[in-house]
């Protein structure tokens, strides 16, 4: 048991650290700290494989990632909901036990390279380069997989800021991350995670850089964490489409408390990648401010997973354009218009269902496309959406289309910018919809419980 002080790093950001971290890294034994000084570190791909130990970045320490692909080699991982060979995550975490990874510093993630690539990336619908074909090769079939918009017919599948894999009592406290490639904050596999007191920054338009993805976990708390970021703020997903339910292993037991969440796609998350299910969720206490959606649960046919025991509890909502948005006709990823009928289809085991959701005390102002979005399958309603002493206001400024109330194929246009209800069994109590003529825009297969 020792304290350890990184003085072999070279300071500066512009000679590469990858060998000096990993041999400081692979140097521990149960009961050290690492202390990372302050100064600039570039570095390519990290791992840790240890077991109690912590790693603390004192304040003014910055591990830059060198955005270079060749520096993240092929990893068995899953990418966008589906087991495959992808990049190494910058700093992958796995196989580990009681990890402590804290302080003040940053990991930073030099992600404008990698947005720049990702534009031109996500219009292939094939790999070009000798990397992509490498991928392609390690991923046989990978044409048919599923994706979420992230660019996989490419092949070019970027390595996440953070992961944390096949792990179990880890504790990430104090630290800053930005600037990802992909995905930030990615605990997967995972046990007893807890985030806490974190601060997560991506640029408004940096592609798929969601903030939180728990991802077939169990037992995660994130508290009072900052998130603004470029898609969703802090997500939970299990899996996606037949791979997921293959792999069956669903999230259950998450805590999202006391957090504030900024300029993201949705603030608390669940999906689209459903596939093993979620249950159990306790989203308290938080603000989402100026997010498309605030609350927000998205799924589609082929996606799969049973969605249940959500509960929602006094969160504040601001500028939003849809403060609640339950999607099973979630588009991204997909043009096949069976996914999208509005007939009933067979249930299948890659059927989605979402059930016992309850939303209290809740309040949203100044949504300027919807007061809401709440739509479930013909063939698969929603069922037992509980919203009590509850309140969505509709801004007259500023206003948006309603059609970016939430991202959608299949459903016919409306007019009405209340909260729009189809197929969905609900109950009503001490509900206000503000800033509207019709405060519920009730369409086929809505039931109300008394």
């Amino acid at each position: 048991m020792a304290t350890i002080r990184a003085t072999t790093l070279i300071d500066g950001g512009t000679y590469n650290n990858t060998e000096r971290f990993q041999t400081l890294f692979d140097d521990l034994t149960e009961g050290d700290e690492l202390v990372i000084p302050s100064g600039v570190y570039a570095t390519g791909a990290l791992t840790l494989k240890k077991h109690n130990v912590t790693i603390t970045l004192e304040k003014g320490c910055r591990i830059q990632f060198i955005p270079d692909p060749e520096l993240y080699p092929p990893v068995y991982t899953r990418w966008e909901g589906v087991n495959c060979w992808a990049m190494q995550p910058a700093l992958l975490i796995t196989d580990s036990s009681h990890i402590r990874l804290r302080g003040e510093g940053m990991l930073d993630g030099s992600g404008s390279w990698w947005w720049q690539q990702a534009v031109v990336k996500k219009k292939q619908s094939k790999p070009i380069t000798d990397l992509e074909h490498s991928f392609a090769h390690l991923n046989p079939g990978f044409e048919e997989q599923a994706s979420g918009g992230g660019g996989r017919k490419s092949q070019f599948l970027r390595p996440p800021l953070l992961q944390i894999h096949q792990s179990r009592n880890v504790h990430i406290s104090g630290i800053t991350l930005q600037n990802s490639p992909f995905w930030t904050l990615h605990p997967l596999y995972s046990k007893r995670v807890t985030i806490e007191d974190v601060t997560i920054f991506n640029p408004e338009d940096a592609p798929n850089t969601d903030g939180i993805d728990i991802d077939s976990c169990r037992d995660v708390v994130v508290r009072n964490c900052i998130v603004d970021v470029g898609d969703d703020g802090i997500a939970i997903k299990s899996g996606s489409g037949r791979d997921g339910v293959v792999t069956n292993q669903s999230t259950v037991g998450v805590v999202i408390e006391g957090c504030t969440v900024r300029s993201a796609h949705g603030g608390a998350v669940i999906g689209s990648e459903t596939a093993a299910g979620v249950r159990d969720v306790l989203v308290q206490e938080c603000i989402f401010d100026g997010t498309d959606r605030g609350i927000r649960i998205k799924t589609r046919r082929g996606r799969g997973g049973e969605i249940t025991n959500i509960h929602y509890r006094s969160l504040t909502m601001k500028d939003n354009l849809c403060p609640i948005a339950v999607n099973m006709y979630y588009r991204p990823g997909s043009t096949d218009p069976d996914l999208f009928s509005l007939d009933p289809q067979p249930i299948l085991d890659t059927t989605p269902s979402i059930s016992n959701i309850l939303i209290e005390e809740c309040t949203a102002v100044g949504a300027t496309s919807s007061a809401g979005f709440i739509v479930g399958l013909p063939e698969e309603p929603i069922r037992n959406v509980r919203i009590v002493r509850s309140s969505f206001g509709v801004s007259n400024e500023n206003v948006t289309a309603i059609e970016e109330s939430e991202m959608y194929d299949g459903l016919p246009a409306i007019r009405e910018r209340g909260i729009r209800l189809r197929n969905v069994h609900l109950h009503l109590e001490d509900v206000k919809v503000l800033g509207v003529k019709e405060g519920f825009v009730v369409e086929e297969g809505v039931a109300f419980d008394s």
